[in-house]
């Protein structure tokens, strides 16, 4: 682990310094962006297989959307009410030569020449969740719907800290239901979350937790959030001891998309939903900061568990 009695920046960076002089990260210039080493990839597949392994049983329906989302639908959530601050929207270049001239020429004088972009028709996805309540308007069976969702997400934190990326890999398993059966997926998700987690030599903790709620507003919401025990996070330190770090969450989200997006279980109310989220690079992260950047160093049974 990074030393502990360095101030929280420092140990970020400290972190940060040690992960790129390894190779394990490749820095791209930008606060929170990063490119990854084959080793890197190589531990995050070994750790998709584990978790696909040990969710196998449940017999999840797979799906897999790109890292946009129609803004539509975006916009049929309270994201960005919620969280002004951390969303990204795609704009791009549709205007004519006369444009795109004017364009080049205020980037050439250093002059702002984004305000020549228009709005697409998409945004970046802020959780892996997110594109999946659309295609699921109607009517659920009996049983619900349980599907198994990665992606790449984007959310506007740059930071040094190495384990807050703008960009990063969520692998999800979100039930859609009674509230019944979201709150037995949340349950039984953060036990075996906890399983697995262990199993390659994380000693996580479980915390009560709450979603970072923009303005005053929000901190009323963050707080109800936490009372209700609707977000459970499993950390642990990664850059450092005083402030672990999330690589897990287990969330409920009562009937809110259900209602967001006309969802309704077998029994014609609001369907209720919930998910576990595997933070796929912050694991890899605390792997390599509990271990050893060389996996063939680590322990024969954490190497065995993740058959690297």
């Amino acid at each position: 682990m990074c030393v502990s009695t360095m101030t929280l920046s420092e140990a970020y960076q400290d972190c940060q310094n040690r992960l790129t002089q390894a190779g394990i990260l490749i820095s791209s210039g930008v606060a929170g962006l990063y490119g990854f080493s084959g080793t890197f990839e190589d531990v995050v597949d070994s750790f998709e297989r584990l978790v696909t392994s040990r969710g196998r049983h449940l017999g999840a329906e797979v799906m897999r959307f790109p890292p946009i989302m129609s803004r539509a639908n975006y916009l049929k959530t309270t994201h960005l009410s919620n969280f002004p601050d951390l969303l990204g929207s795609v704009h791009s270049f549709t205007g004519n030569e006369k444009d795109h001239f004017r364009l080049l020429e205020e980037r050439e004088r250093g002059d702002d020449w984004t305000k020549r972009l228009t709005p697409t028709e998409v945004m970046m996805t802020p959780a892996a969740c997110y594109p999946l309540y659309p295609v699921c308007t109607g009517t659920l069976p009996s049983g619900g719907r349980l599907v198994d969702l990665r992606s790449f997400v984007f959310r506007h934190e740059p930071s040094a800290d190495p384990a807050r990326m703008q960009i990063f890999r969520q692998r999800e398993y979100v039930r859609l239901g009674t509230a019944e059966q979201a709150v037995q997926h949340q349950e039984g998700w953060l036990k075996l979350g906890i399983e697995i987690l262990n199993s390659v030599g994380l000693p996580v903790q479980k915390v009560a937790a709450n979603d970072p709620f923009f303005g005053r507003g929000g901190r009323m919401m963050a707080a109800a959030q936490k009372e209700q025990d609707l977000k459970f996070e499993l950390v642990i330190p990664v850059a450092s001891e005083e402030k672990p770090t999330a690589i897990t969450s287990c969330n409920y989200h009562l009937d809110y998309f259900g209602h967001s997006f006309d969802i309704k279980s077998y029994d014609g109310q609001a369907a209720h939903t919930a998910c576990i989220g595997f933070g796929l690079e912050r694991i890899a992260l605390a792997l390599f900061m509990t271990h050893g950047f060389d996996p063939d160093d680590w322990s024969s049974e954490v190497k065995s568990v993740l058959a690297l």
